[in-house]
């Protein structure tokens, strides 16, 4: 079977296309908000540009960035711009600190939100022959409704299984075939290890495809759910302020995931000096939103480190692609003065045989920093005796200290001790009180 997408001709489109699309959009929605959001007005005036200065893409480096800070500011409806007797919806951030990110949808930002969604199940194979499990959280969580409308585009029978429930998750797998999986990598790991542990083989799951997001993963990470669940997976990436999964996706190359440019801008900038910076170089993804009607994003700062590029895809689709974020540069770890990130501890962990369920604690003793990683083993390693643990501790150590270039200290824990969570999987917790 070839290469399967939703909107061939736009995803496929030649580049001068998707340019001449972009320039329209963003010129009409420069005025939008200029007109309807006196916040970004204000932020516009303040830096001396008006809409008549933004003809083309390559002004949109003169416009004012919008950031996490902006949005608390402006909660609820500073950044709306559209009357709310017009908005049939919100969705919100799962976030941890603070004021919640509140976005607003019209009823034509839900549809091609959908239409996002169902571009990236195409990619992953799916079509209306498929069983499409949608075990994201639903409700204020972006997952469940973008991956349950995008399904239903396509015309798979969709199961919205919503997160949790172990039980229930692999009783509809099994007894109504499902054959596409969305969730969480690590709920999607979770799941894989409980079938596992039932004696299912992969021969005997159904599922053959996966799209997986929400929190960052590793391809270590990715081959271990492959083998466990006899599937391909497949990267989503979205955030609410933009609407939510489906800003970009993976392809059957999952050489990146193509960024959705005729609904989206994106550019890479260095977070510290904010200039944008070549094609190619590694920097923090901003983000602007041509088409929203109630919550148009201007040059968002997503604080995702990546890099774009633009080599032709074996699959067809023009649109840039996005690599996985390295990590952030807000939850990347400054760690006695070095940059870490956790996915750089997931990769050692996978690479040694564990599987990704570990947690990470940041403290400070004496005025320094201290690095403790707890791992669960797996229940094969489990019955060996201390000194093995410690031999199995030590290698551990040794390999984060090459890969981070400082010490941890690492605990071997038993299967299943550290807590499992349904959504986005806490793997840090920093006692530091900086």
């Amino acid at each position: 079977m070839g290469e399967h997408y939703y909107q061939e001709e736009i995803e496929c489109a030649p580049r001068e296309r998707i340019i001449g699309i972009q320039n329209e959009k963003l010129k009409r929605q420069v005025k939008n908000v200029w007109d309807n959001v006196p916040y970004y007005r204000k932020k516009m005036e303040e830096k001396g540009v008006s809409p008549d200065d933004i003809q083309t893409i390559d002004d949109l480096k003169k416009l004012p960035f919008l950031s996490k800070a902006d949005l608390r500011e402006a909660y609820p409806y500073g950044l709306v711009a559209r009357p709310l007797k017009e908005c049939v919806r919100i969705q919100s951030t799962s976030g941890t600190t603070g004021k919640r990110v509140v976005a607003f949808y019209t009823r034509h930002d839900i549809d091609l939100w959908e239409d996002c969604c169902a571009r990236a199940i195409c990619a992953a194979g799916g079509t209306d022959e498929d069983v499409c499990q949608v075990s994201y959280g639903y409700g204020l969580f972006t997952g469940g409704p973008g991956l349950n409308g995008g399904s239903h585009k396509v015309g798979c029978l969709t199961i919205p299984t919503s997160s949790g429930n172990t039980e229930r998750q692999i009783m509809f797998i099994r007894d109504l075939s499902a054959t596409i999986l969305c969730c969480t990598p690590s709920y999607a790991a979770y799941l894989g290890e409980s079938m596992k542990e039932m004696g299912l083989s992969p021969d005997d799951i159904p599922l053959r495809a996966g799209i997986f997001g929400a929190e960052a993963w590793s391809e270590e990470m990715r081959h271990d759910i492959e083998k466990t669940l006899g599937i391909k997976a497949f990267d989503i990436y979205g955030l609410t302020e933009l609407s939510g999964p489906g800003v970009a996706f993976e392809c059957s190359e999952q050489k990146g995931m193509h960024i959705n440019e005729d609904h989206f801008i994106a550019e890479i900038i260095d977070p510290d000096t904010q200039e944008v910076l070549p094609e190619g170089s590694e920097g923090e993804l901003v983000f602007t939103a041509i088409d929203k009607e109630a919550f148009p994003m201007m040059r968002y700062r997503t604080r995702d480190i990546c890099m774009l590029t633009r080599e032709k895809c074996s699959c067809g689709r023009t649109h840039v692609r996005m690599c996985k974020p390295k990590g952030r540069s807000d939850d990347m770890l400054i760690i006695r003065g070095v940059n870490v990130f956790p996915s750089q501890i997931e990769t050692v962990l996978l690479n040694n045989g564990y599987q990704a369920n570990y947690q990470i604690l940041v403290g400070r003793v004496n005025n320094t920093d201290t690095l403790d990683v707890m791992v669960e083993m797996t229940p094969e390693m489990f019955s060996d005796d201390v000194g093995e643990i410690e031999k199995r501790q030590s290698k551990l150590v040794a390999d984060l200290k090459s890969m981070l270039g400082i010490k941890a200290n690492v605990r071997l824990v038993e299967p299943k001790s550290i807590t499992r969570s349904e959504g986005k999987a806490v793997r840090v917790i920093d006692n530091r009180k900086i």
